[in-house]
């Protein structure tokens, strides 16, 4: 999933400084699970936001409301009528979800309050931890299950370094070394052997090259004759 955490509350009011009218909008996916974007932070943040226009004298009526998924636009157009009118939508969500909270609804500002850090997984309680670089091209079958790119300090796909000590990576003396969890996982899996697998230097093109991402499912796109047909309506 996604992982975010929200804004110090002082740059969030920085960012509202002037606004009259504010709609706080939560997402109830990626982060509400790491409990930065969800319904209770969203009301706690608008609670914050109410007693500190109340404090300072100031006219501003904040409101809130959390969507399904702000990534997606099905869901964010259901709250036009929340949206419209106010100065300024304080998004809750990932940075993708506060783009396409944005495109949809152009005519009003619409402010990050959180930081999108990385894609992870919760490891504990409050604890979230980076599992994937969104390399492109994907080589965990070669490791273990363990992502080089995201957890070596130093994203070697060819490892170990020989600076980790006692297991612990070199650079960060708390972070254990991700090539000896590769090769504790491989041996667990049956396949130490590939261990020694040379992995190749990475195609990054599928990575950050050429501008945004896309993935277009085949399956699910109609030709000209199709739409012409009706089919899928």
């Amino acid at each position: 999933m996604i992982i975010a955490e929200q804004k110090e509350i002082t740059r969030i009011i920085e960012m509202i400084d002037g606004r009259r009218s504010v709609l706080v909008a939560g997402c109830r996916s990626c982060v509400a699970v790491c409990q930065a974007g969800g319904e209770r932070e969203v009301a706690a943040l608008a609670e914050a936001l109410r007693l500190h226009a109340a404090a300072g004298g100031l006219e501003r009526s904040v409101e809130t409301v959390t969507v399904e998924r702000q990534c997606e636009k099905e869901w964010v157009q259901e709250i036009a009528h929340l949206v419209e009118g106010k100065d300024a939508v304080l998004s809750l969500a990932c940075g993708v979800g506060a783009q396409v909270m944005q495109a949809l609804y152009p005519e009003v500002q619409v402010l990050p309050g959180l930081n999108t850090s990385n894609m992870g997984a919760p490891v504990e309680q409050g604890v979230y931890e980076e599992r994937c670089g969104g390399c492109g091209d994907c080589v965990l079958h070669l490791t273990g299950g363990i992502c080089p790119v995201a957890r070596c300090s130093k994203s070697l796909l060819n490892g170990p370094c020989g600076g980790s000590q006692n297991g612990l990576c070199e650079i960060d003396p708390e972070t254990p070394c991700a090539w000896e969890l590769i090769y504790r996982s491989l041996v667990r899996l049956g396949h130490p052997e590939l261990i020694e697998v040379n992995i190749p230097p990475k195609d990054w093109m599928p990575s950050r090259h050429g501008g945004p991402r896309r993935i277009v499912r085949k399956s699910a796109v109609l030709s000209d004759e199709e739409r012409d047909r009706g089919v899928g309506l």
